[in-house]
């Protein structure tokens, strides 16, 4: 493993690294033909009033043919968009539409898996000889039972489907409508090569791969060792190859075009993370992780009488950890996308005295850390989780599957939908909020997914012409960001690291440095700078007017405070 260092204050300059990512989930942002479903023609629609928010970059979530087992996750034909966000003729005139504007977009591509319903498996599951059988990976029967292998989705947890036609088992990491790709082929990374120049020659920007640490496999399938990984994922990240076939894939393809690249990190640990982005490697521009979804999730208040649920201080060595660990690659940071619930929800305040002000301090924290923010559409209007009663009111494959494995299993249902409530990846999917009519003015039909009945009060149109709303701070933000690139390229140093309320970092730059101190409690707490701050400029706050700083000692901070001070 490589001695770690800071990251040269000489870091190469891209627009990938200035900019902010925006995710649209398709299906949830606008109907544009009114029955009931996001399209391609939505996102038309919608592009200055993106482009007015100071967004640049676009990400879309899979919009190629599939039959939505997983909401486009599973892919059935590589080269055709999904009818029910449009046609090929929409998507071009989407893509030029974005560039009229100065902007890029970004396409979801899923590499470890197709669907079962793709020409390749069709043809692959037909039999042993079939020249496809070798795209796909397969246990024969008459080697018995195949080893452990654990699926994300699968109603029984196993990531093992018998075939019958062929005799043997087939792999899905995810769902058994997804079947893992053989990427030993050198046939199967033809196949995949051209299907990223067919996107490129078009004028697409760049990817995030969907789970890429997945595609290699041991495919002799030795046992797993359950103490080492009792998880079992974290295994599935650490495949042999990995980096040799994602070195070629950016010598053949993505060093030969204009673009950037982010893979999803699926269970990589800062130590792994470095290979995927260190210039040098030529492999990634981009790897973004699960960290802070797994800090909330899994650990316990630092102390109760913050009023934070998980630890702040796990959270802040973690991104510490990150930010060493990437070395002169490019850092990523995110709260909320399609797999996590609301940010607000979760790492600020949903109830009405608190979501405003949680909202905007999460703005601040995304946007002034180190690294590409990564922005999930409706977080900038401070869209909270929809929290769903019922099994039936959930689309998601994830929360479907696992309701079905306890009720076969005489598991506790009604504690599972309560915490579906709070970490279900559908209160990240309802429709976005665009005004106060009966769906939200995202559609005249009955939405695919319900809209939160907090639109009435959580929507676009109103925030617009509030000054002090979640969105137009966003939008300030956004423009405060752009106009301070040391907030951009500047290094990352935490500040009074073991407070268990605050979360504040020093950005340290070429021409000014700059102090972001966030409270992220909803409590009263107090910040010790441990320097004299009353020549400091305040930007940024989100409150009427920043607290008072004294030459010595410590800031009180009002609960869910933000300020960013620009350091004399």
């Amino acid at each position: 493993m490589p001695i770690f260092t800071p990251p040269s204050p000489a870091l190469q300059k891209a627009w990938w690294k200035e900019t902010i990512v925006y995710q649209i989930y398709p299906r949830s942002f606008k109907d544009s033909n009114d029955d009931g479903i996001g399209d391609l023609n939505g996102i038309t629609e919608k592009l200055d009033y993106l482009h007015g928010l100071g967004i640049e970059t676009l990400w879309l979530n899979p919009i190629f043919a599939s039959p939505n087992a997983d909401n486009g996750y599973d892919i059935s034909d590589y080269r055709q968009i999904m009818p029910d966000f449009g046609t090929m003729e929409d998507f071009d005139r989407l893509l030029k539409e974005t560039h009229a504007r100065g902007m890029r977009l970004l396409l979801d591509l899923v590499l470890n898996h197709t669907s079962d319903q793709h020409p390749w498996f069709r043809e692959a599951r037909t039999s042993r000889e079939n020249p496809y059988y070798d795209y796909y990976l397969w246990w024969p029967e008459e080697q018995g039972h195949p080893p452990y292998r654990k699926s994300h989705f699968d109603e029984k947890g196993d990531a093992w489907c018998y075939n019958a036609p062929t005799r043997s088992y087939y792999l899905h990491y995810f769902a058994r409508q997804q079947p893992d790709l053989n990427w030993q082929s050198p046939k199967v990374r033809a196949e995949i090569y051209d299907i990223l120049r067919f996107w490129l020659d078009k004028g697409v920007d760049g990817f995030r791969l969907d789970s890429i640490p997945y595609i290699a496999k041991d495919t002799s399938f030795p046992e797993i060792d359950l103490r080492k990984y009792p998880d079992v994922f974290p295994y599935y990240s650490l495949g042999p190859h990995l980096h040799d076939y994602l070195h070629e894939m950016n010598r053949e393809v993505f060093s030969r075009y204009d673009c950037t690249t982010v893979g999803e990190g699926s269970k990589t640990a800062p130590e792994e993370g470095w290979k995927f982005i260190a210039p040098e490697r030529q492999e990634l521009d981009m790897l973004y992780h699960f960290g802070a979804a797994d800090i909330r999730n899994e650990t316990e208040a630092d102390d109760p009488a913050t009023g934070i649920p998980y630890s702040l201080l796990a959270l802040k060595r973690m991104y510490a950890e990150w930010d060493a660990a990437v070395g002169d690659g490019w850092p990523t940071i995110y709260l909320g996308n399609h797999d996590q619930p609301r940010m607000v929800s979760r790492f600020g305040s949903d109830a009405p005295e608190w979501r405003d002000l949680s909202a905007k301090m999460l703005t601040m924290f995304l946007l002034t850390m180190r690294g590409t923010p990564y922005w999930l559409a409706g977080d900038e209007l401070g869209m909270t989780n929809i929290r769903f009663t019922r099994i039936e009111e959930y689309d998601d494959i994830d929360t479907r599957n696992h309701y079905r494995k306890l009720l076969r299993e005489g598991g506790d249902t009604e504690q599972f939908l309560r915490e579906q409530q709070e970490i279900g990846r559908d209160n990240a999917r309802t429709p976005y909020q665009w005004d106060g009519t009966l769906y939200a003015g995202f559609s005249t039909a009955k939405p695919w997914l319900r809209v939160n009945p907090n639109h009435t009060e959580v929507n676009a149109a109103r925030e617009l012409c509030d000054p002090d709303s979640v969105l137009n701070f966003f939008r300030r933000v956004v423009t405060l960001r752009k106009e301070h690139p040391d907030l951009v390229y500047g290094s990352f140093r935490l500040v009074d690291a073991d407070n268990p309320q605050v979360f504040a970092y020093l950005r340290e730059g070429t021409g000014r440095n700059y102090l972001t101190v966030l409270n992220f409690s909803p409590k009263a707490a107090r910040f010790d700078p441990k320097t004299d701050l009353t020549e400091a400029m305040p930007l940024l706050h989100n409150y009427p007017a920043p607290p008072i700083a004294e030459k010595e000692g410590p800031i009180e901070l009002r609960p869910y405070e933000g300020i960013l001070y620009r350091l004399a």
